[in-house]
């Protein structure tokens, strides 16, 4: 969508159940072998009580709306604000919701809400995107 076809209150998701290979997949791409999402054992000690799925991935779901769905393909992410609210655990399902808060057609820029939920209606991810459009 270009910024001409985009409206505020526009809205896109997309879902994942997070797995222990998403997970550990993750982690081999980045680096980040953080006990906490690969050792069960160290991470039976934490306050979450067992293995997390590192919050940037789950994050990383909002990027796919984005650049799939709304605006979607051609889409330069510009920014994005995060906070990490609630854990996610391996095999929680994970829904990205995108919805268009403001329109800057002159700059060609368009911030969105961006939120992750798990099964349970949790907001785990909470923030918001600056994004340029595709032009038309």
């Amino acid at each position: 969508m270009t910024i001409c076809e985009m409206k505020v209150g526009d809205t896109a998701s997309v879902s994942k159940t997070i797995s222990e290979s998403d997970v550990y997949l993750f982690a081999g791409i980045t680096g980040d072998h953080n006990p906490a999402h690969v050792n069960e054992e160290s991470a039976s000690r934490t306050m979450f009580g067992k293995r997390i799925a590192h919050g940037i991935l789950s994050a990383g779901f909002i990027s796919a709306v984005l650049a799939m769905k709304l605006p979607g393909p051609g889409t330069i992410y510009l920014g994005q604000d995060l906070k990490f609210k609630k854990p996610v655990y391996f095999g929680d399902t994970i829904t990205a919701i995108c919805t268009v808060t403001e329109l800057l057609p002159e700059k060609n820029i368009a911030k969105l809400s961006t939120q992750c939920m798990n099964q349970a209606g949790a907001i785990v991810v909470d923030g918001t995107a600056t994004v340029m459009p595709p032009k038309g």
